[in-house]
């Protein structure tokens, strides 16, 4: 089809004649053909992501978390860690909350909210992108509160609170590339049974550091390098600790870890940070005019060595790179 379309567009776009009205035809169809083929191929991926969401389930416990993994809509496999995790703990409350989500297209709670049916709240700091979300047809079909709010460790229980989320929820998904640490400190008004947040597997998972607290933070700003962001996996592990919570894994991207409620771990084995981290192979950095450098391993230590972290064990700001010897 898409074949005779293009033959007919060739044929009829001749200068000698004025056809925009029927060349501009054939493209609306052309774009109609692709918005069929987008929901097809969605529809394909929602029953494939189903399939596997069952093999997860009957493969029983996973020593490794990785085992587990599949992708419908997360950035990397946490999809199918999630749908592990839900199995095994079977939280009483179908709820979520997830915030650093952009335009909700790729977000470890999308397949929850279209698969398993649970109610949800997201939040990104672009107004425009939850008004877009709004739009969407995702928003009438399924019970989704969509808001728009850069969110601090001031607000962050009242923005909960003012959109019905109180007490027990099954899952807290946290990824905003910077006060992460700060953020889940601060929450209290929701009790996760299971909680996802994004580690910086550039800080190794020797030291419990963090960015110090800046509410106004903005990683670009930060610093040029984007390199520059959120807490290493100790830290969170250290923070899950004091909340009540044990670690079971990272995703083998090394970039999210997830947390289950003590007294919800049932059979899931518990890691400590050292056996848990897995350090992250995507290479994200940028020089000073925003172009993409592609530093790996050490390299992008050593490019932010000189920025202060603050160490949560020893109460106290510290260079980075003396932590490291850099």
């Amino acid at each position: 089809m898409l074949r005779r379309i293009k033959a007919q567009v060739k044929e009829l776009v001749q200068p000698t004649i004025n056809l925009k009205p029927e060349v501009d035809s054939l493209y609306s169809e052309l774009g109609q053909l692709k918005s069929l083929v987008t929901l097809e191929l969605h529809q394909l991926k929602m029953l494939l992501g189903k399939e596997l969401a069952n093999q997860v389930k009957s493969h029983g416990i996973y020593e490794d978390i990785h085992g587990a993994e599949f992708k419908v809509f997360s950035q990397f496999g946490d999809d199918g860690i999630l749908q592990y995790l839900i199995h095994e703990t079977r939280p009483e409350q179908r709820t979520f909350i997830e915030f650093g989500v952009e335009d909700y297209r790729e977000a470890n709670t999308r397949f929850l909210l279209m698969n398993d049916n649970w109610r949800g709240l997201i939040i990104d700091g672009s107004h425009e992108a939850m008004e877009a979300v709004r739009r969407d047809v995702l928003h009438w079909r399924f019970d989704l509160t969509a808001v728009g709010a850069f969110i601090t460790r001031e607000n962050i229980n009242q923005l909960f609170s003012e959109n019905g989320f109180r007490g027990e929820i099954g899952l807290l998904s946290i990824d905003i590339d910077g006060n992460d640490y700060w953020i889940w400190e601060q929450i209290d008004v929701v009790q996760p049974v299971i909680v996802t947040i994004e580690y910086n597997s550039v800080f190794g998972s020797q030291h419990a550091v963090t960015i110090p607290y800046d509410p106004a933070f903005f990683r670009t700003s930060a610093h040029y390098s984007n390199l520059y962001w959120g807490a290493s996996l100790r830290a969170l592990c250290l923070l899950a600790e004091k909340k009540g919570y044990a670690f079971v894994g990272s995703n083998s991207n090394g970039n999210n870890a997830h947390f289950v409620r003590k007294e919800r771990l049932g059979r899931i084995p518990a890691l400590s940070p050292e056996k848990g981290y897995v350090e992250s192979k995507y290479r994200e950095s940028r020089d000073q005019q925003g172009n993409l450098t592609y530093l790996g391993g050490m390299h992008r230590l050593n490019e932010i060595k000189d920025m202060q972290v603050y160490d949560v064990e020893k109460a106290g700001l510290v260079r980075l790179g003396d932590l490291s010897g850099l």
